[in-house]
């Protein structure tokens, strides 16, 4: 498997006569099998890091290397196909799908990618299983607590065993035991397929689960050693 490299990354916002600088030259190798946790108060351009690994936004300047490409450079089809294929991602905007099951939002992305519903249905429960919610596969969000509705979130990127993880506080609306299981799994599922995953949280609990803690500060990685001083 691939490691994810960001090299020299940088995305500047301009508005109301100043510069943010969301991130400022950010350098960062997360390894096959390594769940690294990126940490920083609300604003600090975690999101913006997470999402320029994405490809959901393009570097001012810098370049993200995945699987010997580089992610930045390519063209909006072979982005969206990077993302169906590539990444599992966990955003906070859960986009399920209202009216639909929690394995039906689970397995919502393999048929594009070749699977028969049938197929499909059989690769997305045991997901379900792993993230708690076996004997819910057949309710609707709608029945679902938050809790619940992202754990579903979690299942449905992880259904398409993805060579890539990316999550942006995927334990938000989980209790502490809940928060443990979910954490803990994404450094299993890391290990077990040998994949680079990045995890943005406020979590501090969450360094106990993962391989390295960075922080974010002015736009600019921190060490871990620094992570206590720095979170808000």
């Amino acid at each position: 498997m691939s490691p994810l490299e960001l090299r020299g990354l940088v995305k500047h916002y301009r508005g109301r006569g100043e510069v943010v600088r969301a991130v400022d030259g950010v350098s960062l190798t997360v390894a096959p099998g390594e769940l690294v946790a990126l940490y920083g108060p609300s604003g600090s351009g975690k999101t913006t890091l997470l999402l320029l690994a994405a490809a959901l936004l393009a570097p001012d300047r810098g370049s993200v290397v995945f699987g010997g490409r580089d992610i930045a450079r390519l063209s909006p089809r072979e982005s969206a196909r990077y993302r169906r294929r590539d990444v599992g991602l966990v955003t906070q905007e859960l986009h399920l799908l209202p009216g639909a099951s929690a394995l039906d939002n689970a397995l919502i992305k393999l048929p594009v990618l070749g699977f028969t519903l049938r197929e499909a249905r059989a690769r997305a429960l045991p997901w379900l299983e792993r993230v708690g919610l076996g004997d819910q596969a057949e309710r609707l969000p709608e029945q679902l607590s938050m809790g619940e509705r992202q754990r579903v979130a979690i299942a449905r990127a992880l259904a398409g065993e993805p060579g890539l993880l990316l999550a942006d506080e995927p334990t938000g609306s989980l209790d502490s035991r809940r928060t443990g299981e979910i954490l803990a799994l994404l450094g299993e599922i890391c290990r077990e397929r040998s994949i680079p995953g990045l995890l943005v949280t406020h979590d501090v609990d969450a360094v106990a689960f993962v391989d390295r803690a960075l922080t974010l500060r002015d736009g600019q990685l921190v060490e871990s050693a620094e992570l206590a001083g720095s979170l808000p």
